[in-house]
């Protein structure tokens, strides 16, 4: 063999080596770069689950070391708890009624905004604004706004002949009042943008294409808009799901659980057992269970979306 054929493997071995040589540099360098987030993921999320989950098996009250319990507080939850039961329906009645509201309002604004209509852009930041406002300083203006005596709604509704309701000190009002606000603040949020991409994305031919077959405009949006942003709705049902689960900020800042515990949510249950009442162990019991439940729920909306989401790609 020639001096030359002799070169030509040590060139490409060289080469090669050298190629690997660099990608090992990138992927080195990437993990490195993601070395904070990855110590952030482990000691402040993984860890604190993981935590949880140790000792939602234990009796822990902070001042004593804790006990093992086994599956004690479990029990507790099902069987002696009676707020678990009630906070728990009072969640779902809720969620059941929060989420259909806010999904198809969120969606209502999307399309009122996707028109293209003169100041489209004014209103898209007037219904994105009240999602901006942080959820304590939500409540403590609406216990201002709501407020039975001297509330401006309530001023409003005494000058016009119509009743004034108790809202927040009225139990029969209260639970209404906590998803007016919820409704307020969510219909126009991250929700509403996110419908808004779906609905743009939808191809235009496929409107005209249905436009010259005569399909008229509640037809256009029955056959050809609802499938193709189906996905965007399945993922805003998951995400509007879990959050109503979830609820906790509103009705702890403006009534605590009460009056007579009609806003007393699951998640405020758990938040008074584990940081009121100082029981750790029985309330990551309770947190544990919530994160069951939401899984389970989400699962099944997941099994249920192959019969109505539609994805263009398949």
């Amino acid at each position: 063999m020639t001096p030359a054929g002799k070169a030509r493997p040590s060139l490409l071995v060289r080469a090669l080596g050298a190629q690997t040589s660099f990608q090992a540099s990138r992927a080195l360098w990437g993990y490195i770069f993601a070395t904070p987030w990855i110590l952030g993921l482990v000691f402040f999320v993984a860890g604190p689950i993981l935590a949880s989950l140790v000792l939602s098996l234990t009796e822990y009250d902070i001042l004593a070391p804790p006990r093992f319990s086994g599956l004690a507080n479990y029990r507790t939850a099902f069987l002696q708890d009676d707020l678990f039961w009630s906070s728990l329906r009072r969640t779902f009645y809720y969620a059941m009624v929060y989420v259909p509201i806010a999904v198809l309002g969120s969606l209502f604004l999307a399309i009122m905004v996707n028109q293209g209509l003169g100041g489209s852009n004014i209103f898209r930041i007037l219904f994105f604004l009240p999602h901006l406002t942080p959820g304590v300083a939500l409540a403590v203006l609406w216990l201002w706004l709501l407020q039975p005596q001297v509330g401006p709604v309530n001023y409003a509704l005494g000058k016009l002949g119509l009743p004034q309701p108790g809202w927040f000190t009225d139990p029969s009002w209260a639970l209404p009042s906590i998803i007016l606000i919820s409704l307020w603040s969510g219909m126009g949020g991250n929700r509403m943008l996110i419908f808004l991409a779906g609905l743009q994305g939808v191809p235009q031919e496929l409107y005209e294409a249905a436009e010259i077959d005569g399909a008229g405009a509640w037809s256009r949006f029955r056959h050809v808009c609802l499938p193709m942003i189906s996905p965007t709705v399945f993922f805003n049902l998951v995400l509007g799901v879990i959050g109503a689960l979830q609820v906790f900020t509103v009705a702890f800042v403006a009534t605590e659980g009460g009056p007579a515990r009609a806003t007393w949510f699951y998640a405020l249950h758990i938040f008074r057992q584990a940081f009121r009442y100082y029981r750790l162990g029985y309330g990551s019991a309770l947190a544990w269970i919530l994160a069951v439940i939401l899984l389970v729920f989400t699962y099944i909306q997941i099994v249920y979306s192959e019969r109505w989401v539609y994805y263009a790609g398949e």
